[in-house]
């Protein structure tokens, strides 16, 4: 079964660049894990600070390895501190 990752991420005051950067550090590579269908990272247009990833993974154990890979578990580590609330992932399967 497919799985639908959902993250939120909202920057703290000053911190929106490096959030975005560390978006697109983390996406890039993510892109050509073989269990990834598609990863994107958005950025809200009224709110600068608010971003988001939007990923499709072939199950949840391909997602669970994504997790323990280290440019994962380094973009965790820098994201972190970067925003203003505790992380927010949800994972989600097709109902429609």
């Amino acid at each position: 079964m497919e799985l639908f990752i959902f993250a939120r991420f909202h920057a703290s005051a000053g911190n929106e660049s490096a959030v975005a950067v560390a978006l697109d550090a983390v996406v890039r590579p993510t892109r050509e894990e073989p269990g990834c269908l598609s990863i994107h990272a958005f950025r809200s247009i009224r709110d600068p600070g608010l971003f988001y990833i939007h990923s499709r993974w072939t199950n949840e154990e391909a997602f669970d390895y994504h997790a323990s890979l280290p440019h994962t578990v380094r973009f965790i580590e820098r994201v972190a501190p970067l925003i203003d609330h505790p992380l927010d992932v949800t994972r989600a399967e097709l109902i429609s």
